[in-house]
């Protein structure tokens, strides 16, 4: 069953960007692409470090501390030493506010 959380204004999260919010004491990080908005864990699965303030490059995201890739889309670990792919959320826009899914 869905479980839809407020996270952000459309406007808070610009093209090209992420921020990152807490949901209970997860971070997670929403991206804007192009206008669409993506959810993942904002937690590195190399080496634990927060990934909204890394380098965007189409959909994926660079970790600024070893330079691993994961694809914003998908989660999927793109580049070493990144190997295990990231958690994901379904996200929606409703009248202007992004909201993520966190499930049951």
């Amino acid at each position: 069953m869905p479980r839809f959380v407020t996270v952000a204004r459309t406007d808070e999260i610009a093209p090209g960007t992420a921020i990152q919010v807490w949901i209970d004491e997860d971070p997670i990080a929403v991206f804007n692409l192009n206008g669409e908005f993506f959810a993942t864990s904002d937690i590195c699965t190399h080496e634990e470090w927060y990934l909204h303030g890394g380098a965007i490059d189409g959909d994926e995201v660079e970790c600024p501390l070893h330079r691993g890739v994961f694809n914003i889309k998908t989660g999927s670990a793109e580049v070493y030493p990144a190997e295990d792919d990231l958690p994901t959320y379904p996200c929606r826009v409703i009248d202007g506010v992004v909201q993520i899914d966190l499930g049951e």
